[in-house]
C-alpha cells in the first residue's frame, strides 16, 4: 500500500455499516478511489468528506481494494456552489457526468483540470448553463464519440448555415440538406456554438453572453446527442429538467 500526496475532489459519499463511510475521490494522480473512513462521525477527515469538497489529501492508496484517507491540507469547499442551488445543480450534474465518463482507478489529470476549472468558474458566477454545455461538449470523447461540427459531412465547406443530421452523424451544408430528409432543422447558431464549445479553452473564457431563448436551443440539442449517441441517464440530470420547470418561479422570489 502506497502513501501518496495528490489533489483530489470528493464525489460522493455513502453510510457503510454503523459508524463507517464509503468515500469516493476522484484525484489528480490515481483516478478515481473509494476510500473508507472508519467511525466518520469521529473521524478527523470529517470535514471533507463531503461532495464537491477540494483538497490536498494524504492517502494510502490500495491496488487491489478499499484505500484509507490520512490527512488534509489546503481545503476548498465552493461556498458560493454551496449556497445557491442551481449552481449546486450543475455542479453536481458535471460531477456525476465525469464519475461516469472514466473507470476506476485510471489516471486523468486532463479531467480532473477540467472538472476542477469548470467547478471554480460556476463559484466565481460565469454562467453555469453554458459552462455546463461545454463540459458536456468536451466530454463526448471520453465516451467514444467523435463528431465534427466544423465543416460539410460531404464537401467539406466551413462557415456555412449548417443543420445537423443524427442519421449521418454529422454536419450538412444548405447544398446538402436534402442527404436527410429527417434533418434536425437547428438554428445555425447552434452548430456554430458547439463547434466553439469543442475547442474552447476555460483559460481564454472570462465573459459568457448567450440570450435565453439560444440557451434553450442548446439544451434540447445537447440532450439529443446524448440521448442519442451516449444513452446515459443520471437521476442529477433529471433534476436539472424538474428544476427548469419550477425554477423559474424560485428565481422570481
Amino acid at each position: 500500500m502506497e502513501t501518496k500526496e495528490t489533489k483530489g475532489l470528493v464525489l460522493y459519499n455513502k453510510d457503510f455499516r454503523e459508524d463507517d463511510k464509503l468515500v469516493k475521490i476522484f484525484t489528480e494522480s490515481d483516478g478515481k478511489r473509494m476510500f473508507f473512513v472508519k467511525r466518520a462521525r469521529k473521524s478527523k477527515v470529517t470535514p471533507v468528506i463531503q461532495p464537491l469538497t477540494m483538497a490536498n489529501f494524504i492517502l494510502k492508496i490500495n491496488e487491489t481494494g478499499l484505500s484509507y484517507i490520512e490527512d488534509y491540507k489546503e481545503v476548498e469547499v465552493f461556498k458560493q456552489i454551496n449556497t445557491d442551488i442551481f449552481k449546486l445543480a450543475y455542479a453536481s450534474y458535471i460531477v456525476a457526468l465525469a464519475d461516469s465518463a472514466i473507470s476506476d482507478a485510471i489516471p486523468d489529470p486532463a479531467l480532473f483540470a477540467f472538472l476542477s476549472k469548470t467547478l471554480t468558474l460556476i463559484n466565481k458566477g460565469l454562467d453555469y448553463d453554458i459552462l455546463t454545455n461545454i463540459f458536456e461538449i468536451q466530454l463526448l470523447d471520453h465516451f467514444g464519440v467523435s463528431l465534427n461540427f466544423n465543416e460539410c459531412l460531404f464537401c467539406h465547406r466551413k462557415n456555412l448555415p449548417f443543420d445537423f443530421s443524427h442519421r449521418l452523424s454529422g454536419l450538412l451544408c444548405p447544398d446538402h440538406y436534402d442527404k436527410d430528409p429527417y434533418r434536425s432543422h437547428l438554428n445555425p447558431n447552434i452548430p456554430y456554438l458547439i463547434n466553439q464549445f469543442q475547442t474552447i479553452q476555460f483559460d481564454e473564457l472570462k465573459t459568457i453572453s448567450v440570450n435565453e431563448s439560444l440557451k434553450k436551443e442548446l439544451r434540447l440539442f445537447i440532450d439529443a446527442l446524448y440521448d442519442d449517441y451516449v444513452g446515459l441517464k443520471l437521476k442529477s440530470k433529471t433534476f436539472i429538467d424538474d428544476l427548469g420547470k419550477w425554477g423559474n418561479i424560485m428565481k422570481q422570489d
